[in-house]
């Protein structure tokens, strides 16, 4: 075909953008917890996401608390490091108002198991706990450097699960900014409940 050489260019340059992308969020998930608290976490996400045009929202622990997140406040309060929610939006010229495609990644920076702690034997890799908060961060570079044609929104809590003196206890109620309530109860290694 006359235009296969420019589709096969542009096929190459969507898969390297991919490729990064994905090499990124990859690197982000293996960075160590002293280094990746949910502040520099943040502040990178934020960058990443500008680089592909994206407008990004971090709300501080003030903000987080005006919104009602009682749950998230509620994970962050054993830390000494505060939390935060990012939020992505990418929303082209003419797309059109519906559908919006939403993407929500988990960005817990360190994850002790709080109070109920995990066991010893693999809690290393618990700075991994926010690989999907690094996966909807560097999403969100590739649809809007790819200029995808749709609304997109992506929200990113960021946060660490640490045992300190004020960390969330079986049996206390947390409130979601949705206003439900909502009883924190143990769960084992493989979270299930006990």
């Amino acid at each position: 075909a006359a235009d296969a050489a420019s589709r096969t260019s542009a096929a190459v340059d969507r898969g390297r953008l991919l490729g990064e992308c994905s090499n990124l969020a990859r690197g982000l998930a293996n960075e160590p917890g002293n280094t990746l608290t949910p502040r520099e976490f943040a502040r990178r996400a934020a960058a990443i996401g500008a680089e592909g045009g994206i407008t990004v929202e971090v709300l501080d622990e003030h903000a987080i608390a005006d919104l009602g997140m009682g749950m998230l406040l509620g994970v962050a309060r054993g830390s000494d490091e505060p939390p935060r929610v990012m939020v992505f939006r990418h929303d082209p010229p003419g797309a059109p108002a519906y559908p919006v495609l939403g993407l929500v990644g988990k960005g817990v920076t360190f994850d002790t198991g709080g109070i109920s702690i995990k066991p010893a034997d693999g809690m290393e890799r618990m700075k991994d706990d926010m690989a999907g908060g690094a996966a909807v961060a560097c999403a969100m570079r590739a649809i809007g450097l790819l200029k995808a044609p749709i609304r997109v929104i992506g929200i990113v809590p960021a946060t660490e699960n640490m045992p300190g003196g004020r960390a969330i206890k079986p049996g206390d109620i947390l409130k979601s900014a949705e206003g439900k309530t909502v009883e924190v109860i143990n769960t084992d290694a493989e979270g299930r409940l006990i």
